[in-house]
């Protein structure tokens, strides 16, 4: 049987100006961030995983609620949630970009990772340092009009399946290759994705572009489409995502 993740985002905006929210453990790391860009980046990322987890978890909206859920960090670096001081028995990645954070949530323990990227131009630099040679050839092989997409999407397939390994990005991106993607269709949809990681383990998951950004989770187990997490009438923003639809770009390696 398929495994069942939920994709959950916020915006800057949808984050409370209190903290109240926070556990005392997660309000003391944040005093310790004097960099604002920083802190607003880590209060967003801990906003949109405790909401994704209450909304799975039927916790409820209320602070005091939120306050319930603390987001650890392993000594991978990777977040691990508990309610109440107890392991929540979820698998959580977070990830953030351009204002915009997402969650996604499996249950269990399994190796998960995700990352959204904003679609945009990247040097051949960037390319031959980072891409294995299969990868710079499909972009480089490409409609000139998909190279950018095609870019995004492969170094966010290598954040998300760095993650599930539980490295992030201490590991050489060139030790894992993405092997597959498919076409979205329509491009708002979720399309198959496959990751080969040093030593022949496979990552297969998912990837989908709208509204110009990237998003991708991989993980070790055979999972659906990710599911979205339905906003609640108190979110600001309910607005879908607006699609983005360049020329499909496909590949089999």
């Amino acid at each position: 049987m398929k495994s069942e993740a939920f994709w959950f985002e916020q915006h800057h905006d949808d984050v409370p100006h209190g903290n109240e929210w926070l556990s005392p453990p997660e309000a003391a790391r944040l005093d310790t961030l004097r960099i604002p860009k920083r802190a607003a980046d880590w209060r967003l990322g801990r906003w949109t995983a405790k909401r994704a987890l209450a909304q799975r978890l039927s916790l409820g909206d209320a602070h005091s609620a939120l306050a319930t859920i603390e987001i650890i960090a392993a000594d991978s670096g990777a977040p691990v949630a508990f309610i109440g001081g107890q392991p929540s028995c979820t698998t959580i990645s977070i990830t953030h970009t351009h204002g915009r954070a997402a969650c996604i949530v499996a249950a269990g323990a399994t190796m998960l990772g995700c990352d959204m990227e904003f679609i945009e131009a990247r040097s051949p630099s960037f390319i031959a340092d980072y891409f294995t040679p299969e990868e710079q050839d499909a972009v480089l092989s490409a409609p000139a009009a998909d190279r950018d997409l095609l870019t995004t999407l492969i170094w966010s397939a290598k954040e998300s399946a760095m993650k599930a390994v539980g490295e992030g990005l201490r590991l050489d991106t060139r030790s894992v290759c993405v092997t597959r993607f498919g076409c979205p269709s329509p491009w708002s949809l979720w399309a198959p994705l496959a990751v080969r990681a040093s030593g022949g383990r496979v990552f297969e998951g998912w990837w989908r572009a709208d509204d110009k950004f990237v998003r991708t989770v991989l993980s070790d187990s055979d999972m659906r489409a990710p599911s979205p997490l339905p906003l609640s009438q108190t979110d600001p923003k309910s607005a879908e995502l607006a699609p983005f639809a360049p020329e499909c770009v496909e590949n089999e390696s």
